[in-house]
């Protein structure tokens, strides 16, 4: 499994975030026009990544402490990954592993829009659905314990002050696993 960064090739801060309608866990189809919040963070994930697992914790702390819509969005394809399926996404939640509103992204075409490729892969996004974020959840990669919890810092400063003081650094995680 190899260790890669995120991309800053296709949305840059101000883009607005690219629209999609997406199958959620609770077996409804979601619109992010629909679901979007005062603020909104859209995490790429999955089910299985040792880079995503530890980090659930901190995005339902971030769901359930702070003003914001937390999206995580499942690109992976499950024929190759059978544990990153649609049935084993339905298991995250209804275990109470996952805390907030998880989409399937099965054409991978919403991934791709954002410019995604790793997971985790996290964008947060202003109350009219622009960039003024893309970087990691915290200061660990895998299942060393986080000493700066950066995500949850920079939205408690945007909601407090309207601002950003906190530099960008790229997730790191495993690569989306693409369909060829």
């Amino acid at each position: 499994m190899a260790l890669i960064g995120s991309e800053y090739d296709t949305l840059n801060h101000g883009d607005t975030a690219p629209d999609f309608e997406l199958k959620g866990t609770d077996g409804n189809m979601h619109k992010l026009q629909d679901i979007k919040g005062k603020l909104t963070l859209i995490v790429f994930m999955c089910n299985h990544c040792p880079y995503v697992i530890p980090k659930l914790k901190e995005l339902n702390r971030i769901a359930e402490e702070l003003d914001v819509t937390v999206i995580g969005i499942n690109p992976n394809e499950s024929e190759n990954y059978p544990e990153d399926s649609f049935e084993n996404m339905q298991e995250m939640v209804d275990t109470g592993k996952i805390k907030f509103l998880y989409l399937h992204d099965e054409t991978q075409e919403i991934a791709k829009a954002y410019g995604a490729v790793c997971t985790p892969d996290p964008f947060l996004f202003d109350k009219n659905l622009k960039l003024i974020f893309h970087s990691r959840i915290d200061n660990s990669h895998g299942p060393i314990p986080a000493l700066k919890h950066e995500m949850y810092n920079v939205i408690k400063e945007f909601i407090e002050n309207g601002s950003i003081s906190v530099e960008e650094k790229p997730s790191m995680g495993c690569s989306i696993k693409w369909k060829y």
